[in-house]
C-alpha cells in the first residue's frame, strides 16, 4: 500500500488527463464506478482497489504512449478518477523521527 502511495506521488501524466480526472471526482460514486471499473459484483477495500487501479492505469499509459488505436482516453480518465478517490480513503501514516 505504501508503495502505491509513493507511486501516486511520483505519477506524471499529461496535465489535461489530470485536470479531467479532478473535475470527475465530484461525481465519483464508489459503489457504481469501482464495481464497473473492476468488473466486480462487490466493492473492494480501498487498498486493494488502489493496487488494481495502479496496474490498470499503467497499462493504459503504455497504450497511450505507444499510440495504440485501442487506447481510450475516457477509460483512462475514469481509472484516474477512481485512483484519486480511492487514494483519499487510504489511512495516512505519520512518520515520526
Amino acid at each position: 500500500m505504501t508503495d502505491a502511495l509513493d507511486l501516486l506521488k511520483n505519477l506524471h501524466r499529461p496535465r489535461l488527463l489530470i485536470r479531467a480526472a479532478r473535475f470527475g471526482l465530484v461525481d465519483y460514486n464508489r459503489d457504481r464506478d469501482l464495481k464497473r471499473l473492476m468488473k466486480s459484483s462487490s466493492t473492494p477495500a480501498p487498498a486493494r482497489a488502489v493496487d488494481r487501479l495502479v496496474e490498470q492505469e499503467a497499462r493504459l499509459e503504455e497504450h497511450r504512449q505507444a499510440g495504440d488505436a485501442g487506447y481510450s482516453v475516457a477509460r483512462h480518465v475514469d481509472v484516474l478518477i477512481a485512483l484519486m478517490a480511492e487514494a483519499r480513503l487510504l489511512p495516512r501514516t505519520i512518520n515520526r523521527v
